[in-house]
This record gives structure tokens, C-alpha cells and sequence, in this order.
């Protein structure tokens, strides 16, 4: 399978996945759901992701990735097809669950295979494309989604994200694509533990800058729909903004795959940390649509330019044949971030309102920046 047909399914598979984030947010607000209720159904998206990233990763390098990604995708459309069928509060936690754990399948899946394309010197050039996809898939899912729950409501909308997975799912069982086989385990290897890879200094400071990354991208898909909500601005409206947020990311990484043999990946992912600090804390202080748009284009720059040095310096720092393994691990690590900042945020917004989720943010980026490179000066 080539690298585009790669990001298409790629592009289809986030649309629902970015797509449902907001519309449980939004549904579950329709349903007079409190933003604690609202903090635990996002953190239902990592819960799972959380537990079996590593386990997820370990089958890709196992049997490879296309029956991970089929299974993903059918977990996909299991989950967007629930809640027009039994529309309550009660199934977006099975919705949340089922969509979150197969995004994690086919997202890592997809890594492990877009590292094993091509030569090692095109390795950043290829995560720079296939976060190009994400970026696509990014604004599409809210806009869509922010559009479709104006004019046809929330649970018809999900039957509208029910189609996306459909196309993976058919490329996927009758094309049969080949795709990079995994690596044979050599023999007298031992057993694989986690410990192991986080015993390398590289992958633990990538790990730790991707976490960080990966809560301030969290952070606002979550605390958007109810930002935006709290100040009156509809779906579609709040589906714009975040829209913007996609539309900066796919920006950035349209010239990241001319910009990769030009920067240095430590520099760029400090500056993300930087960039993502000042833009949260800024957040609270408006409530008009044009500067929220400006704000989330600025933070869409940020976070967007990050990813695909993040995911190259993963690749090429694994052992051979772990890489499926180290990108679960990465998983997990953001998806204990997925399961705890909302819930933490959902409390914290409940008692004080959302200028203080913001700005300890804003605080946690900045703090992550000054830790990650002191680390890299150290080493």
C-alpha cells in the first residue's frame, strides 16, 4: 500500500474519531450532563487506550498491521452507530470507549507502518505527510460534525460519522493491501519488557515531550464545546473555531516535509511547548469569535509542527522491531494524560470556572518545555 492510500484511511478513521470527541461533548451537554459528567465521558475515550497500548503495539510487530486496523475500524462504526440507535447519556460511555479503544489500534498500527516505508532519511518526511492527513481529518471531523448537529441534530449525526469507518473497512477486506510485514523475533531474545525501552534516555525525553504535547492538544478538544458553550456560541460555531485549530496544523505541516532537513527536532518541540503556553494562557480573556479563531490558529501552529519530529525521533530511537511496541508505549503515555486531565480539568471548571483550567495549562507547558531541554542540555 502506498503512503497516500495510507493517509486516506487515515483521514476517514480521525474524521470519527475528532468528530465524536466534540459531538459527545455537545450531546452530552444537550442532555444537562455537568462538565464532571463531560470530563469522564472524554476520559472513556483513553481508559482502555491507556491499558492495552502496549499489548496493541506487541500485535502490530507480532502479525502486522492490516487485521489490527480492520478490527479497529469495526470498533469504529460499532461505536457511532450506538448512539442513533439507543440515543442516551448512558451509551456515549460505551461510545466513548469503543471509539477511543479502536482509534488507538488503527493509530498505532498506522505509525508502525508509515516508519516502515521508505529509507530512514525519509522517515520525517513521511510523518510530516501523514500528519498532514491528521490535520485534514482534523478540521473536517468538527466542522462537519458542528454543521451536521445544526441542521439534522445529535443523533443523526452519529449515523453521519457511521459511513467514515465503512471505506477502511471494505478497502481492508477485499483489496487485502500489502503492507510492511513485522519482524521475525530473533531467537534468545528474552521477554520484551516495557522497562526496557524506558531505559533509553532518548525515548523517555520522547516520551516526556510527547505526553506534555498531547495534553495541550487534549486540552482543547475537550474545553472548547464547553468554552463555547458557556458563552453562548452555537455548534457549528464552536465547529468553526476548532476548524481553525486544524486549518493552522495542516498549514504548518504542508511545509513541514520541506522544513525537516532544516531544523533541529529538539528546537522545534520546545518552541511547540512555548508557543502552546502562551496561547492557553491568553484564552480566557476573550470571548469573540475572531480572536478565538486567532488563538486556536496560533495553538494549531504550535502543537502542529511537533508531531512529526516527535514520531521520527520514536522510530529511529527504537530497537529493531520494537517499533510498534515503543509507539504503545507513547500511547499509553498520552492516553493517561486522555483518562485523568479531564476528569481533573471537569473539577476544576465545575468549582472555579474555565480561566483556571487554561492557565495551569499554561503553567504545565511552560514548566514541560524548561524540563524537556534542560534534560536534552544535560545529556
Amino acid at each position: 500500500m502506498r503512503l497516500w492510500q495510507l493517509i486516506t484511511l487515515t483521514i476517514f478513521t480521525h474524521s470519527v474519531f475528532n468528530g465524536s470527541r466534540m459531538l459527545v461533548s455537545l450531546y452530552a451537554i444537550h442532555l444537562h450532563a455537568s462538565p464532571v459528567t463531560v470530563g469522564a465521558l472524554m476520559s472513556f475515550y483513553a481508559l482502555l487506550p491507556m491499558v492495552f497500548a502496549v499489548s496493541a503495539g506487541r500485535l502490530v510487530d507480532r502479525v502486522g498491521a492490516r487485521w489490527p486496523m480492520f478490527g479497529a475500524s469495526v470498533a469504529l462504526a460499532l461505536g457511532t452507530l450506538l448512539p442513533f440507535v439507543w440515543p442516551r447519556l448512558e451509551t456515549l460511555y460505551l461510545t466513548s470507549t469503543l471509539i477511543g479503544t479502536g482509534f488507538m489500534v488503527f493509530h498505532v498500527a498506522v505509525n508502525q507502518v508509515v516508519g516502515a516505508l521508505g529509507r530512514p532519511e525519509d522517515r520525517a518526511a513521511n510523518f510530516s505527510w501523514l500528519a498532514l492527513g491528521f490535520s485534514v481529518s482534523g478540521s473536517l471531523g468538527p466542522l462537519m460534525t458542528g454543521f451536521a448537529i445544526d441542521s439534522i441534530g445529535h443523533a443523526r449525526t452519529f449515523l453521519l460519522l457511521f459511513l467514515f469507518p465503512l471505506l477502511p473497512l471494505v478497502v481492508l477486506w477485499f483489496n487485502r493491501p500489502a503492507l510492511p510485514q513485522a519482524k521475525e523475533r530473533k531467537a534468545g531474545t528474552g521477554q520484551r519488557r516495557v522497562m526496557d525501552l524506558l531505559r533509553s534516555r532518548e525515548l523517555r525525553r520522547v516520551f516526556i515531550a510527547s505526553g506534555l504535547l498531547s495534553m495541550g492538544w487534549d486540552l482543547y478538544t475537550f474545553v472548547i464545546p464547553i468554552y463555547g458553550s458557556r458563552i453562548g456560541l452555537s455548534a457549528s460555531t464552536i465547529g468553526v473555531i476548532m476548524g481553525t485549530f486544524a486549518i493552522a496544523t495542516f498549514a504548518v505541516r504542508l511545509v513541514m516535509p520541506l522544513l525537516v532537513r532544516r531544523v533541529k527536532e529538539w528546537h522545534t518541540i520546545t518552541a511547540a511547548l512555548l508557543i502552546t503556553a502562551g496561547t492557553y494562557s491568553l484564552f480566557p480573556f476573550f470571548t469573540s469569535v475572531p480572536l478565538l479563531m486567532a488563538l486556536s490558529f496560533v495553538l494549531g501552529i504550535g502543537l502542529g509542527c511537533a508531531q512529526p519530529m516527535v514520531m521520527a525521533l520514536l522510530y529511529n530511537s527504537s530497537p529493531p522491531g520494537r517499533q510498534g511496541e515503543a509507539v504503545g508505549v507513547r500511547t499509553t503515555v498520552m492516553n493517561a494524560s486522555h483518562t485523568v486531565l479531564p476528569l481533573a480539568f471537569g473539577a476544576l471548571g465545575a468549582a472555579l470556572g474555565m480561566g483556571p483550567v487554561f492557565w495551569s495549562m499554561a503553567a504545565l507547558m511552560g514548566a514541560g518545555a524548561w524540563l524537556v531541554n534542560r534534560r536534552r542540555e544535560r545529556d
